[in-house]
Formats: structure tokens, C-alpha cells, sequence
């Protein structure tokens, strides 16, 4: 049952990165269309064609290496310049300019009679952005979606009024950080919860005479009455139980607003002396308003924005790990077969909730989606950015010479890039495969 649950849920994820590729180019394709410029080729995958079928003008296809797609358009680099005597003019020779020609003539030749208005290159520059900016776009609005369904329908998880765990003796947080000391030894004093006979899966209902409505109500008045000995009451299977309770005043991490433990300059853990009686609470799905959607979205963006900014030195540490005993860092970026081994093992928890597990499924393709986004806007070809990045120079080149009443300089020449691209294509290529064997040897632990 464990097996076929992982194998499940690397399924769900496959299939859901796969419908995500494919929206993404039918983000380019529609406005192509849109703009009237002629589409011969609309494929999911690279490699060889594993299904294809023609309509129109256009050939829509899967490829047998499902790890993205593309959209092919004619005119996607304008002809060569010629001179004053019709001549085409070379500013270079050699295998970089051997390149650039033999990507003009390949364009050259998908042209037909009645393409000289349907070209790419001849489009307005709002209109490529337009084009380019759709596929990057659709994995927004991907994403943006499945965190509505995340957070809307599912809900995000929050710690409810009902005990998970007892603890049966308080380590101050300074012992634990010097010793690593988890277990009770000899001398640490009994937790008040344990001593007042709560156990998992009471829900606490009164305290010092006040109900309990949420936990961080519960908790902000246990922090206050330290040394107090004050009564409590709790729900047992049903009936109710009262009983008293002194909250120890003991050394506990400082946590911030994301939750974690808060830092000082030196990396140490900031602590602050507060009542403790040594209970966990349990965490359960509750559905957010609309008006949580986009911060969380906006959070995502962040975060993945900080790792792509830093992508060189991620993908630096990432082989360290591999190659070492280094941890792997949970932030860092991972491959489609790592997020595969999250899925899998996410869905082969049965000890989680069924809804748990589903949420947290969607939420590794919204996030999958988000990612892409960012990422496919770094402006370097061949990605969309460098598209986008190549209008936008051409415009400010060709506002440039109206200001100043100069010759129109032309479109801008993006098979210029052509060396630059391929360079940049066998980064990304090395960069996959590095973190595909990252993922293989060393992966993400997130779950311990």
C-alpha cells in the first residue's frame, strides 16, 4: 500500500508539471495566433516525436522527453543586412558566424509565399513581449490558482486548542542548544501538563477561569503565569475533566513572525524566561479568506526570486553536498525528480491526514508554477526573458534614434545570440543534470 501511495503521488505531480508545460506554450501559441503570425510547430517535450497530428497550419505534437516544450513561429530572426551594393554583409568568419547563417537559412526556409506580413521579427515590440511574456504568465496564473484551491479550499495549517503531545519533563532551550539534550535525564523537573494528567488528544477548554478559544490565546496566558498555580479544565472522550496546574518559568526560544527561532549576531538561539507547562498542540487545515491568497503567493515569489538571484552559488553548494558529507540545503533548488521524491514520500505518509497529504500535492505544483515563472524571466536566451530583453532593446534603440533623428537602426538581430544561447542552453543542461544526481544521492530531507 505504501509503495503504490508514493508512486501515486509522483504521478499526481508528473502529470500536474506536465499540464503546466503545456499551458505555458499555449500562453505563447494564443497570442501568436492572436497576432496573425504563422505557427508551424506547437510540441510538449524534446527529442523524438512520440505523437503528432496537423490542423491547420500549425503541427501539435508530444515529444518523448517530457521536461518542457516550445512553440515554433516563422520569423523569429530577421534576414541578414545587406549593403549599399545588394550584398549580404559579413562582420565576421568562422564557427560563430557559420551559426548565425545556418539559423537564418533554417528560418529562411519555413517561410512560404504570403508569410512576409505573418513574420515574428516584423511584429510591433509590445506584441513579442506580448507573445513572450505568455507562457511565463500562464505558469503565474497556474499558480495563483492552485494557492487559491490550497489556502481557500483545503486551508492553511493551524495549531487548534487540542493537545498532540505531553512532554514529561522541561529542558531549558539553553541545556538543549549547548547538549543537544532532548530526553528527560536525573534532576530535570516534571512538566506541569504531565503533572496535571493531560494526555494527547485532550482538548483544553478553560484556563484560569477564562475559555480557551485558540491556541495562541492559551499560550500567551501560560507564558504570563509562570509560578501560578491556577485551574484548568480539559475534554477527555467526551466528558470534562478539571484539575490545577503551576506553569514553570523556564528559558524558551524567542519565535518570529514565520515561526522559527529567532537568531542573535553571533547564530545563537534568542531565548526569554516565560511560563511553560510542556504540551504540543495539533494541526489541522483551516480555510483562509481570498484575502490570503496573493500574500501567500507573494511570499513564494520571494523566496524563489532570493534562490534564482543566487542561482550560481546555489547550484555550487548543491554539488558540494553531492559530492560530500554536506547536508543539502532545504532551500535550495531542486530537479523534477527531486520534487518527485517529495511527493511520493508525502503520499506515502499514512500517519497524516488524507486532505494533509492532497493539500501539500497542490502546493508543490503551485509552487512548481511560481519557479517557473521566475525563472523563465532571467533574461538570457533561450529563455523567455531574453526574448523579452531583446525587444526591449531594440525599442529603446529605435526610440534612441528618433530622439536624435538617426537612420532607423532596424530590428534587433537576435541570431547574434545564437553562441551566447547555446552556451547558456549547456549551463541549464549541466545545471539539470547536477541537481537530477543530487536528488539521486543526497536529496532534500524535509521530514527527518
Amino acid at each position: 500500500m505504501t509503495i503504490l501511495l508514493f508512486v501515486g503521488g509522483v504521478l499526481f505531480v508528473a502529470v500536474g508539471i506536465a499540464a503546466s508545460i503545456a499551458l505555458h506554450e499555449v500562453g505563447h501559441l494564443l497570442p501568436a495566433k492572436l497576432f496573425k503570425v504563422r505557427v508551424t510547430q506547437y510540441m510538449v517535450g524534446f527529442g523524438p516525436t512520440f505523437f503528432s497530428r496537423r490542423r491547420g497550419e500549425t503541427e501539435y505534437g508530444l515529444k518523448a522527453i517530457p521536461l518542457g516544450g516550445y512553440v515554433s513561429m516563422v520569423g523569429m530572426f530577421p534576414p541578414a543586412r545587406t549593403g549599399d551594393d545588394g550584398a549580404v554583409r559579413q562582420s565576421s568568419t568562422g564557427m560563430f558566424q557559420q551559426l548565425t547563417n545556418d539559423a537564418r537559412r533554417a528560418a529562411a526556409e519555413q517561410l512560404r509565399p504570403g508569410d512576409e506580413d505573418r513574420v515574428f521579427y516584423k511584429l510591433p515590440i509590445h506584441k513579442r513581449i506580448i507573445i513572450m511574456l505568455g507562457g511565463p504568465l500562464m505558469n503565474l496564473l497556474i499558480g495563483i490558482l492552485l494557492f487559491a484551491v490550497l489556502i481557500m479550499g483545503f486551508g492553511s495549517a493551524q495549531a487548534t486548542t487540542t493537545v498532540s503531545e505531553v512532554y514529561e519533563c522541561v529542558v531549558p532551550a539553553s541545556q538543549q542548544a549547548e547538549t543537544g539534550q532532548t530526553d528527560c535525564s536525573e534532576g530535570d523537573p516534571t512538566a506541569p501538563a504531565f503533572e496535571a494528567g493531560l494526555q494527547p488528544g485532550d482538548r483544553v477548554t478553560s484556563f484560569d477561569g477564562r475559555e480557551v478559544t485558540s491556541w495562541d490565546e492559551l499560550s500567551s496566558w501560560i507564558r504570563d503565569a509562570a509560578g501560578r498555580e491556577v485551574p484548568i479544565t480539559y475534554e477527555r472522550n467526551g466528558s470534562s475533566v478539571d484539575s490545577t496546574i503551576t506553569p514553570l518559568l523556564t528559558e524558551r526560544p524567542v519565535a518570529g513572525d514565520d515561526g522559527a527561532a529567532q537568531l542573535d549576531a553571533n547564530g545563537n538561539q534568542v531565548t526569554q524566561e516565560v511560563g511553560f507547562i510542556g504540551v504540543g498542540s495539533t494541526q489541522e487545515l483551516v480555510p483562509q479568506p481570498a484575502g490570503e491568497v496573493m500574500p501567500a503567493v507573494w511570499d513564494s515569489l520571494v523566496r524563489v526570486s532570493g534562490v534564482v538571484v543566487n542561482l550560481p552559488q546555489r547550484v555550487v553548494e548543491v554539488g558540494q553536498a553531492a559530492f560530500s558529507d554536506a547536508p543539502r540545503d532545504p532551500e535550495g533548488p531542486i530537479s523534477v525528480v527531486g520534487v518527485g521524491r517529495i511527493a511520493g514520500e508525502v503520499s506515502a505518509m499514512e500517519e497524516v491526514p488524507f486532505d494533509a497529504r492532497v493539500a501539500t500535492l497542490v502546493g508543490l505544483v503551485g509552487g512548481v508554477n511560481l519557479a517557473l515563472f521566475v525563472f523563465n524571466l532571467i533574461p538570457l536566451l533561450p529563455l523567455d526573458g531574453g526574448h523579452i530583453a531583446g525587444a526591449l532593446w531594440e525599442g529603446l534603440r529605435r526610440t534612441v534614434a528618433r530622439v536624435f533623428k538617426r537612420p532607423d537602426p532596424g530590428p534587433f538581430d537576435m541570431a547574434k545570440l545564437l553562441p551566447l544561447t547555446y552556451a547558456v542552453a549547456v549551463l541549464l543542461l549541466g545545471m539539470g543534470v547536477l541537481l537530477i544526481y543530487a536528488d539521486i544521492v543526497k536529496p532534500v530531507n524535509l521530514f527527518g
